[in-house]
């Protein structure tokens, strides 16, 4: 993981060496998420700067990645899980440069189509690719948007991309995200949408079964491909099924290396594991049941109301949103973050993803039928970049932390999205019996937690670090913001106006950092029930009086659905 920064389109007339220094200092408010080395790539027609965090070949593999004859100029921010097979599957010979399991792309460019190779690749990423000789750039991002990318133009029509919005905000007038799983050629000024998948349409999916083995297979397969490292890394663990379940196939491969094919021992082979919450939070207890069954080193940080009340300015200007729900849960995790970075840990395995493929939110609870729920499954999923992969890959990369998310590998997806909805959904099992969110997930896994971990119903991260936490932000912003500055929000805020006065203190906060429109329109906006996309607020109609994103909105609903 790193940051890229890159401007395309340089006229004969531009002074290359100013514009570099522009490009290195833009590029320097991301830095960030690349401590450890910047490097800076100048042709005619473009310049690329690199912010690099060094996590596989961390001697070599410094960026721009050039190819042998420097007509190819790549950054990337990101991480191939498949780059040793793809290597493999290469026709034409390669002078590699280094080991960066990243390079793989330029050898893809030269022998193969944009949209066939990016649906080659497992991995997460964000990137640019320059070909000097034909004076064109190829963009692109992950299929489901774990990593960031922001693109725009400049005031003279220069084409720029970055990591992080606060690089682009005051330079580009139309800085907006670029789309997961699209590519861009300038070449042709094409727009392209390179990942679609059969399983998005319900009747691709109807009558499919659950396999519970090649579920917790493919499972296994995306845990062990994404502890590819050469440095120490840990588990986020909060105590609930998902993080749960990320940590304890991670401890079954810890002990080997993965890039030798599990040949020798792992260079840290006892695996660390991470969570944070208030004094007494549900998930400080549940991680530390979890911890001693799996037999992590683990690591339990209280943090104060007033320490993540201090910190939220910094949040905001960190994971560039107002979203309520993200702010949440991005506070604590950036406090996180900090003490793990402090600890010499640059990387770290999550667990978001899970309920969007699966219906983990309580809400799910109300889906009318199959077909409602699946569709709501893939709403989710779309929206994903704008929220827990958003709040995962900044909160944690404000501090030069990698997070890797396997449940949104791109083979796992693939087979569990391919399962029919109706053994996704709550209510009356084959058996007769009454089934809770996530059934199939937990059924798959019987014996690799404590049940009172296995079975344990979802808690939303910013409620589980703790029900102050919440409750105590609502009072704040109360206090802050007065109900004759409420009464105006709609004529301060003309996109997305806040319906509440914790959201309009958020909305100021992101105000004073990014205070263009276009900035402003990064961020959706549309009633929630429990983090339920607009179009689930119309399964019960008590949702439309009670929206609000905590979990606790839907109080009650399992217990109502099992009656």
């Amino acid at each position: 993981m790193c940051s890229i920064f890159g401007i395309f389109g340089l006229q004969d007339d531009d002074d290359r060496s100013v514009l570099r220094r522009h490009c290195v200092d833009l590029s320097r408010r991301q830095r960030h998420r690349g401590p450890d080395w910047s490097g800076v790539y100048v042709d005619a027609g473009a310049i690329l700067v690199h912010e690099r965090l060094s996590i596989v070949d961390p001697a070599g593999g410094a960026q721009p990645l050039l190819s042998e004859d420097s007509s190819l100029a790549l950054a990337v921010n990101g991480e191939i899980y498949n780059h040793l097979e793809l290597k493999a599957e290469l026709i034409q010979p390669y002078a590699f440069q280094t080991g960066s399991d990243c390079e793989v792309i330029n050898a893809l460019f030269r022998e193969d189509t944009p949209a066939s190779f990016l649906n080659r690749i497992n991995g997460i990423f964000a990137f640019a690719l320059w070909d000097s000789q034909r004076q064109r750039v190829l963009i692109a991002r992950d299929p489901i948007g774990v990593v960031p990318l922001y693109w725009g133009h400049d005031k003279d029509g220069r084409l720029v991309v970055a990591s992080e919005l606060k690089a682009l905000v005051d330079i580009c007038a139309d800085a907006a995200q670029f789309p997961p799983g699209h590519w861009y050629d300038s070449g042709t000024g094409t727009l392209t949408r390179y990942y679609v998948r059969p399983w998005r349409d319900y009747k691709a999916v109807e009558g499919v079964a659950a396999d519970r083995a090649a579920l917790r297979e493919a499972f296994e397969r995306a845990v062990h491909r994404q502890l590819m490292t050469d440095v120490p890394y840990g588990v986020l663990l909060s105590g609930g099924l998902d993080s749960s379940l990320v940590a304890a196939v991670a401890a079954r491969y810890a002990r080997h290396r993965v890039e030798d094919g599990d040949r020798s021992e792992a260079w840290w082979p006892r695996l660390h594991s991470f969570a944070i919450g208030l004094k007494g939070s549900p998930d400080l207890a549940a991680a530390a049941i979890a911890a001693e069954a799996l037999g992590t080193v683990h690591h339990g940080f209280e943090y104060t109301f007033e320490e993540g009340l201090d910190a939220l300015p910094e949040v905001i200007r960190h994971v560039e949103t107002y979203d309520v729900t993200t702010i949440r849960a991005s506070t604590p995790m950036f406090l996180l973050a900090r003490r793990i970075k402090a600890m010499g840990v640059k990387m770290v395995l999550s667990g978001e993803g899970s309920d969007e493929i699966f219906g983990g939110y309580l809400y799910f609870h109300k889906a009318p039928n199959a077909r409602e729920f699946h569709e709501e499954l893939v709403r989710k999923l779309d929206a994903l970049n704008n929220y827990d992969c958003l709040r995962a890959n900044k909160s944690m990369m404000a501090w030069g932390v990698e997070p890797r998310v396997p449940f949104l590998d791109r083979e796992f997806l693939d087979v569990a999205m391919r399962i029919d909805a109706k053994q996704k959904m709550v209510g009356q099992g084959a058996d007769g019996a009454r089934r809770i969110e996530k059934a199939i997930l937990r059924e798959a896994f019987e014996g690799y937690l404590p049940d009172s971990i296995l079975w344990r119903q979802k808690e939303q991260f910013s409620d589980g670090v703790g029900y102050g936490w919440i409750d105590g932000l609502k009072a704040h912003t109360e206090a802050q913001v007065s109900d004759r500055v409420m009464a105006a929000a709609d004529k301060r805020f003309g996109h997305n106006p806040p319906q509440t006065k914790e959201a309009y203190y958020y909305r100021h906060l992101f105000q004073l950092f990014f205070p263009t429109q276009a900035a402003a329109e990064t961020v959706p906006g549309g009633k929630s029930i429990a983090c339920s996309s607009s179009a689930a607020i119309a399964w019960d109609a008590s949702f439309a009086a009670m929206a609000d994103p905590s979990g606790r909105a839907v109080t009650g609903v399992h217990q109502q659905a099992l009656t």
